[in-house]
């Protein structure tokens, strides 16, 4: 990656870092049970290197996989068209994504959205069945 480009996903880091912290911070209200257990199928992204410049796929697992290793934001590009953020119970679950960067997955959680933003928190990865 370019300089530009590696401050650009450090800053996308630290926005995405601070939304749970956000959330909580207004209370209930904003961090409540208005969120729907769902389960998603997608590929696991970097968010970093998604938002930035639509890296996604095969060609930038290797990348990938260094990003979410290294704590920048994950998610899941899903067959809805939409991409989610994933988080596990209040904290990050980027160690058990890592090796599935680029991967088709299936999680579940607590789907929520907020200006265009879409979470899905508390995730647990479904085992292939």
């Amino acid at each position: 990656m370019k300089t530009s480009k590696i401050i650009l996903s450090l800053l996308a880091c630290g926005v995405f870092a601070l939304l749970p912290n956000v959330a909580r911070a207004h209370g209930g209200e904003e961090h409540g049970a208005k969120g729907d257990e769902k389960t998603i199928t997608g590929e696991v992204v970097d968010m970093a290197c998604y938002i930035d410049h639509g890296a996604a796929g095969a060609k930038h697992a290797d990348c990938a996989k260094t990003c979410i290793s290294s704590g920048l934001p994950v998610g899941i590009k899903a067959a809805d068209g939409k991409t989610y953020l994933i988080i596990g119970e209040h904290k990050p679950i980027n160690s058990e994504l890592a090796e599935l960067a680029a991967k088709t997955i299936t999680v579940k959680g607590k789907v929520t959205s907020r200006d265009g933003l879409n979470m899905i928190e508390n995730a647990e990865i479904v085992p292939k069945g």
